[in-house]
């Protein structure tokens, strides 16, 4: 009888052992990490940075696929932090994917815990993802990332790991309500990368993935004047991905302080301290200066950063896109039944692989509605639906169940009676990952993202215009209106129109 109790307490003994030796080896390692960099003493006694370099974003949100290649942003950047008082200033040009000649310039401020942007000479409040982004560089910069290590009260030495194929010590320990693990060059001892695992509950995009895994890389170590160690090269991967690349041309230490750098407007801060503490999942349905209109009886076109559409059929109710979060398609199926009391909604269709489009899928999945998709598009919507989300649990993450997926490889009917739809696949070259939904007693056509109008009146792309018009033809729709996920109701002469008037024979100017 006692020989079990023994085992336990044996067992108990070895794991509390075990526990303190990893303690005891992760402050000596890390010890010796900012001696490899110069010295604790050196890098506490740092005040400020100047750093000025270039750089690139893969826009993984907005390339033509869900995997690489990306399409790219370059940038120039010209950032000063203030490492006393945790101010931060970004000054950044940028230049790429939009295809616009000019570099496009704007300016965001940490500064008192509050994030301002400027951008044409005017500031405005930017919201709680910019926060957790600019906190996030400064904790975790190279003249960090070790003091943040070294205050953290759970700093712990996990297991050696091989990394870029040299041997590396690995110390872990949580920063707020994230995990961080900490990767040091057994042979160098200065810092190879830190990983993060954390809710971005305030970014559009970042926040469908649920707990995203974050690396910053360091590379390309210089031995600056004053004896400090920096690297020269940062690479951030975001879930495996390769998301933003950096390469320092300029670094001024102990960089010359002007406060008024760091000033914000009053009107700034105010806004700011209400946006800030609004999440993805707290957006609100629609659009208050743009009224959701009935297009055809039962048809409810709802715009908003993300338009949805909810048709009512003989048996039931469809809602087409699942965009932005759990929460806001919460707040549609409210909408549902506020409308349509006591109808079922049978089923949801998504008609693109854009993040956004399908960040409220879980939502319906853990109501058990059946989702519509694009047979490309189904392995995303797979991932966004088994996505860990422990740190900010939505419902299916409370209460775990498997999505009925419908996959749509050909043009496909769904429901029956007047607002009976076709579910048409695009298969055009910037159209690939979309689906059309097609109304034939109304002659009325969801054109998915493909048709975006511009302020002016023009369309975004006319390449996408394009193909709409192609097929339109291929699939001989005859269409008299068009909607999409960013456009009203449009009468369809004005697709063919934008079309031909790219196409019309450029004027000779030559003199």
């Amino acid at each position: 009888m006692r020989r079990p109790r023994l085992l336990l307490l044996f067992a108990a003994l070895l794991f509390a052992t075990s526990a303190a030796s990893a303690e005891d080896l992760a402050r000596p390692r890390l010890q010796a990490a900012l001696e490899a960099m110069g010295g604790e003493a050196k890098l506490r006694a740092l005040s400020s940075l100047r750093i000025g370099g270039i750089g690139h974003w893969n826009l993984m949100e907005q390339s033509e696929r869900p995997s690489p290649p990306w399409l790219v942003m370059y940038e120039q950047v010209d950032e000063v932090r203030d490492l006393r008082q945790r101010r931060l200033r970004q000054k950044t040009e940028g230049r790429g994917a939009g295809g616009r000649d000019a570099w496009e310039g704007a300016t965001m401020v940490l500064s008192d815990g509050v994030v301002g942007l400027e951008m044409g000479g005017q500031w405005r409040p930017a919201g709680g993802a910019q926060l957790q982004d600019m906190e996030e560089r400064l904790d975790f910069a190279p003249e960090r990332v070790l003091l943040t290590a070294l205050a953290a009260t759970d700093l712990r030495s996990a297991p050696d790991t091989v990394l870029q194929d040299v041997p590396h010590h690995v110390l872990t320990f949580r920063h707020g309500q994230a995990s961080a693990k900490l990767f040091l060059n057994a042979r160098t001892r200065l810092p190879t990368q830190v990983e993060l695992i954390a809710a971005h509950p305030g970014d559009m995009f970042w926040s469908v993935w649920g707990d995203v895994r974050t690396r910053l890389i360091f590379q390309a170590w210089a031995l600056e004047p004053g004896g400090l160690r920096y690297p020269r090269h940062w690479e951030w991967e975001r879930n495996g991905g390769s998301y933003h690349a950096f390469t320092i041309t300029r670094l001024e230490l102990d960089a010359r302080l002007v406060d008024a750098d760091f000033t914000l407007p009053d009107t700034v801060k105010q806004a700011f301290a209400a946006r800030s503490k609004n999440t993805v999942e707290d957006r609100p349905l629609g659009r208050p200066d743009r009224p959701a209109v009935e297009l055809v009886p039962g048809v409810v076109h709802i715009p908003g950063a993300w338009d949805i559409a909810l048709v009512k059929q003989d048996d039931g109710l469809v809602i087409i896109e699942a965009p932005i979060s759990s929460g806001y398609s919460a707040r549609v199926m409210e909408e549902v039944q506020r409308r349509f009391p006591g109808v079922k909604v049978k089923a949801t269709v998504s008609t693109s692989d854009a993040w956004p489009h399908v960040g409220g899928v879980r939502e319906y999945v853990a109501r058990g509605v059946p989702l519509h998709v694009l047979d490309v598009n189904v392995p995303l919507v797979d991932r966004v639906v088994k996505t860990p989300r422990t740190l900010a649990p939505d419902a299916l993450a409370k209460a775990p169940r498997g999505a009925v997926l419908r996959p749509v490889g050909k043009r496909t009917p769904l429901g029956s009676g007047k607002n009976r739809m076709e579910l048409v696949p695009v298969r055009t070259e910037t159209g690939e990952r979309m689906l059309f939904v097609w109304f034939p007693e109304h002659r009325l056509l969801y054109t998915s993202d493909l048709v975006q109008p511009m302020p002016d009146g023009s369309f975004f792309n006319v390449q996408q215009v394009s193909e709409t018009v192609e097929v339109a033809a291929r699939e001989k729709l005859d269409v008299a209106r068009v909607f999409g996920m960013h456009l009203a109701a449009t009468d369809w002469p004005a697709l063919p129109r934008a079309v031909e008037k790219v196409r019309a024979p450029v004027a000779d100017t030559t003199p």
